[in-house]
């Protein structure tokens, strides 16, 4: 299907190079005639490249700090004005670890450093969409979608404090999805996605190897960013305009899969 977002406007956030999953949904919002702006923390800016995703799919560039409503504020009022309206999608793809960036055990996490996960990987999403209510920023019907991942609902020791931030970012997806809902039909949900070989998922220990296993594990095989992309441009679209307060696996099945007769094999090969 062609022009699902035909005159959509959007705000995406977090693309950092080609690999990220934001850089891909904004290049398959492009795609189905969407229009929107792109938006980063000043410091991601200058370490990746969204100037060159920008001039790609003729977007502007609003640097924000996501954990700052000030510049929400700033960020949602010039969005409005570039785009010519309401705001019809966002997408949240913001997170950040401190405690796994310095190899932090969870058990001895350093708690300033935790606080400032929660505030950059969790309250942000909370932020964005408290500040796009008070304004009225965003249209009746639009979409907001955040990325996750499954490590809310199970231990995976490599993922640390940041298994807990993602279970908090669920949470505010259904508990400001309930409001938003009643207040403007605005949809607000999660996409719990595979382990991506993203920048930011090659900065996990031991990344490689898990993201063999749930590859094996998975019937469908690991997602990918640009089949994830895929399905958030569904969420943005009309076509999902009742679906809301959900966290949505994409990940080839894996979250429903005990074990795999391939990885029995892998471990037990003689058998």
């Amino acid at each position: 299907m062609n022009n699902l977002l035909k005159g959509k406007r959007g705000i995406i956030t977090g693309a950092l190079d080609q690999n990220s999953i934001a850089w891909k949904v904004a290049e398959k919002a492009h795609e189905q005639g969407a229009t929107f702006v792109l938006t980063n923390a000043p410091i991601a800016m200058r370490m990746g490249e969204i100037n060159a995703l920008a001039e790609k799919t003729g977007s502007q560039i609003i640097p924000a700090d996501a954990t700052n409503t000030e510049d929400l504020e700033n960020l949602y009022t010039q969005a409005q004005e570039i785009l010519g309206g309401k705001i019809d999608f966002v997408l949240h793809s913001i997170g950040m670890s401190v405690n796994i960036r310095k190899k932090i055990p969870y058990v001895e996490s350093n708690y300033d450093y935790f606080m400032k996960g929660i505030d950059v990987s969790a309250l942000s999403f909370h932020k964005m969409l408290s500040v796009a209510k008070k304004m009225d920023a965003i249209s009746e019907g639009g979409s907001v979608v955040a990325l996750t991942y499954m490590a809310a609902q199970r231990t995976y020791p490599f993922y640390t404090d940041m298994a807990d931030i993602k279970a908090m970012l669920e949470s505010i997806a259904r508990s400001f999805g309930y409001h938003y809902g009643v207040a403007k039909k605005v949809r607000v949900n999660t996409v719990s996605q595979s382990p991506t070989k993203t920048t930011a998922g090659a900065g996990i220990k031991g990344f490689g190897d898990f993201y063999d296993y749930a590859d094996n594990i998975a019937p469908l095989g690991n997602a990918d960013a640009e089949s994830c992309a895929d399905y958030c441009i569904t969420l943005f679209s009309d076509l999902t305009r009742m679906v809301t307060m959900q966290n949505l696996f994409h990940d080839g099945g894996y979250s429903s899969t005990g074990v795999s007769a391939s990885m029995m094999e892998k471990l037990y090969p003689e058998d």
